[in-house]
């Protein structure tokens, strides 16, 4: 299983949940589709919280959000 998990709820139910059970968040964002998408620290921990959310859990595309820049981006010095 991967530690990345998609779910049909909050941040805050997400945070909630992963702190009611003692398991840390390695990131947690908002996706532009709905839902929140969590990374957590190891497998095991994203097992517990895949069981925590049951049907909540997303599976197939979603849309989230550009963090990063593109690759051609040189900053305002051109290089």
């Amino acid at each position: 299983m991967s530690r990345a998990l998609n779910i049909n709820s909050t941040e805050a139910e997400v945070t909630a949940a992963c702190q009611a059970a003692g398991i840390p968040i390695s990131t947690i964002e908002r996706l532009v589709s709905g839902g929140t998408r969590v990374v957590l620290n190891n497998a095991v921990d994203a097992a517990q919280i895949a069981k925590t959310f049951k049907t909540k859990v997303m599976s197939g595309p979603v849309t989230r959000l550009q963090t990063r820049l593109n690759r051609g981006h040189r900053g305002a010095s051109g290089g």
